[in-house]
């Protein structure tokens, strides 16, 4: 967790640095405009392109208003983030390791575990995108979850009950879990689209300078393409995790749907991911409605997790609490 802690602060200098090298831009296309009229001209026939210019990542180009070069800060804090992502997956080994079992059964080995797999996405997906400006809020979040993990719902290791002792709980919950990252790294997106969007609204207003870095991200519009398309993965990861479930229900407890607690979070969620696609799509929801929808999904995700888990009784009551 300290690795991540890291990495958070090393990500927050990186948005600290974006925020200054906007104001330079902005200080520097200040004095070019109080220049004589002639002198303005003869710039701006050979720095056109420059003031255009688009930064291309992995498969998405970055439209930023105002690109952003290589960064220290940014290299740091992707390396420590892997560095504690392999310290967190050698974590997660050794209670499986010591559990003699997948490291998934309570609500510590979940949080262990679904952070884990949040790491895992962002950083499989920054090898085909340039998403490094979500560090901060991904290494953020993971932090604040273990964080609650340890602090909360640490247990020490215990054998599994007899409706958990099933092949259905390595892949029901492992895909939940994974699922989760999407709907994350999602969330974030749609986070910062919301940001972005209300940056462009306001632009060349005062309020517009509040938030100096989001110049440096890309539109509002590719942020919200890219969620979607993080979304629907998510989404259909969501859709085994119901059928799974339903599968091993009816093993366990001899039917695929009995209306339990956790049973009907899980279909909440797949209905608001489910309206969050289809309207998107059908209904041409874009931009901050479509945003709030998938905020509210991952925030249905969150409900799930740490309220369903701990304070509803049912069928599901493993939380080893």
């Amino acid at each position: 967790m300290a690795v991540y802690a890291l990495a958070f602060i090393a990500f927050s200098i990186d948005l600290a640095r974006r925020s200054a090298a906007v104001g330079s831009t902005e200080a520097a296309v200040g004095a070019t405009n109080e220049a004589p009229a002639s002198v303005a001209g003869a710039k701006a026939s050979g720095g056109g392109s420059v003031s255009t210019l688009n930064r291309i990542s992995s498969r998405m180009a970055d439209d930023a208003v105002t690109p952003y070069g290589r960064s220290a800060s940014l290299r740091v804090g992707v390396s420590l983030t892997v560095l504690g992502w392999a310290l967190h997956l050698v974590a997660a080994v050794l209670r499986g390791l010591a559990a003699d079992r997948v490291p998934w059964a309570n609500m510590y080995e979940f949080a262990m575990t679904g952070t884990l797999l949040i790491v895992t996405v962002f950083l499989i997906v920054l090898t085909r995108t340039d998403l490094r400006f979500l560090g901060t809020f991904v290494t953020g979040m993971v932090v604040i979850l273990l964080g609650i993990g340890a602090l909360q719902y640490y247990v020490e290791v215990a054998p599994l009950p007899p409706a958990l002792q099933s092949v259905w709980l390595v892949i029901h919950v492992f895909v939940a879990s994974l699922g989760t990252g999407f709907f994350a790294l999602g969330f974030a997106l749609s986070f910062v689209q919301l940001l972005q969007s209300r940056r462009e609204e306001r632009a060349g207003t005062a309020k517009s300078s509040r938030l100096r870095f989001l110049a440096t991200l890309p539109s509002a519009f590719t942020l919200e393409n890219l969620a979607y398309r993080v979304n629907i993965i998510g989404f259909i990861l969501w859709t085994f995790t119901l059928m799974a479930g339903s599968v091993w229900a009816e093993r366990a407890w001899g039917r695929y749907w009995g209306w339990d607690t956790k049973e009907v979070w899980t279909f909440i969620i797949w209905v608001i991911y489910a309206g969050y696609i289809h309207a998107r799509a059908t209904r041409g929801w874009r931009g901050s409605r479509s945003a709030w929808l998938a905020i509210i999904g991952f925030a249905a995700v969150m409900f799930n997790f740490g309220i369903v888990n701990v304070f509803f009784k049912g069928l599901h009551a493993y939380s080893g609490l």
